[in-house]
């Protein structure tokens, strides 16, 4: 099958679109998905450059967002047919452990990522559990479709199942550029939430206002955490969303106020953060990670999608064969929403 791969990590120059890589097949529980579209996200470049203690073995296929049709069903599989038109979550759990039966398949002690620790979806097929497909309408552009679900889901649990944001919150969002902040905006204002983000680019927050921000700092020409201080009257917000990590802990952590709450879901800029504790428990925060999320989630914005609401950006479509070009733009950070390669037609 066709499939763009790495054999090594390095740069740009490691991707390989290769016509010879094998076709995956079924096992008990499982669907082979025809992939229609895929979608990129900055785990696929991080990925490109190698991420500590993830080995690959060559022909690596890349990424893990994608849509697609069924193709083949496994033994043991009733919840969906072949023909059906899914999109895929890329969070692979075992389904057995502690967390597994308690419901958060995300925190499953054995979870794995499309792309990342398992082959990805980059690719004409993938052979995923029937639990990480949903059913969607086959009239919905497949390039939407494709660019849904892991920014949607990861920011939904961030959103609403990690800080419980409610209409009277102010929620600091950076890098609206991206995909998961994007779905975060879209949440955020679908609950009733007043919402900052920052980009360092002023046509992006233009962009952004059209989405719905109400508030835009741009953060290559102001400090966002004295900016929303000023701007609040020293109030603060009550959320932020950071998914940068070293490059604007500081700031996150200044424009937060007190009782107010911090997810992480990433860090784009470096993993190492400081936090001055006794700031931490004199304005008694509260600092939470996010990965992903649980069935139950996946199963909320899946129908969010159904029903017509948290449409993703497409900023770009590129083929497989030059998808290189599209891991190039997502590296540069130019991009404003979710970049997609088309598989097939």
């Amino acid at each position: 099958m066709r499939a763009l791969t790495i054999s090594a990590h390095g740069g740009l120059d490691s991707l390989e679109f290769r016509t010879d890589v094998a076709e995956p097949d079924v096992a008990h529980g499982t669907v082979r998905v025809r992939i229609k579209a895929a979608a990129l996200n900055y785990l696929d470049v991080f990925m490109l450059a190698g991420l500590p203690g993830v080995n690959i073995v060559p022909p690596w296929v890349m990424g893990a967002d994608g849509a697609g049709v069924i193709d083949r069903i496994g033994e043991g599989v009733d919840s969906i047919v072949v023909g059906d038109t899914v999109v895929i979550n890329p969070g692979i759990s075992d389904g057995t452990c502690e967390f597994c039966r308690q419901g958060e398949q995300s925190e499953c002690v054995q979870f794995k990522l499309l792309g990342e620790h398992l082959p990805g979806t980059l690719a004409d097929y993938i052979v995923v559990p029937a639990r990480n497909v949903r059913k969607i309408s086959a009239e919905v552009p497949i390039e939407v479709a494709a660019a849904y679900t892991l920014a949607t889901l990861t920011a939904w649990r961030m959103v609403v199942s990690r800080a419980n944001v409610r209409p009277n919150d102010e929620v600091l969002i950076w890098g609206i550029g991206g995909g998961v902040a994007q779905a975060a905006l879209r949440i955020c204002k679908q609950i009733g939430a007043k919402v900052w983000v920052t980009s360092g680019s002023d046509e992006k927050l233009e962009r952004a206002r059209l989405l719905g921000a109400d508030e835009v700092i741009n953060h290559r020409t102001m400090n966002v955490g004295k900016e929303i201080r000023a701007r609040t009257g020293k109030h603060g917000v009550s959320v932020v969303l950071d998914n940068v990590g070293q490059a604007t802990w500081e700031s996150s952590l200044a424009a937060l106020g007190r009782a107010g709450r911090l997810v992480t879901c990433g860090g784009t800029s470096g993993p190492i953060v400081q936090t001055d504790v006794r700031r931490l428990f004199w304005n008694q925060w509260t600092i939470m990670g996010s990965t992903m999320g649980n069935d139950s989630e996946f199963e909320a914005v899946v129908r969010e999608f159904n029903e017509g609401r948290l449409q993703p950006v497409v900023d770009s479509v590129f083929t497989l064969e030059d998808g290189r070009e599209g891991f190039a733009r997502a590296a540069a950070g130019n991009h404003f929403g979710k970049i997609v390669v088309k598989v097939a037609e």
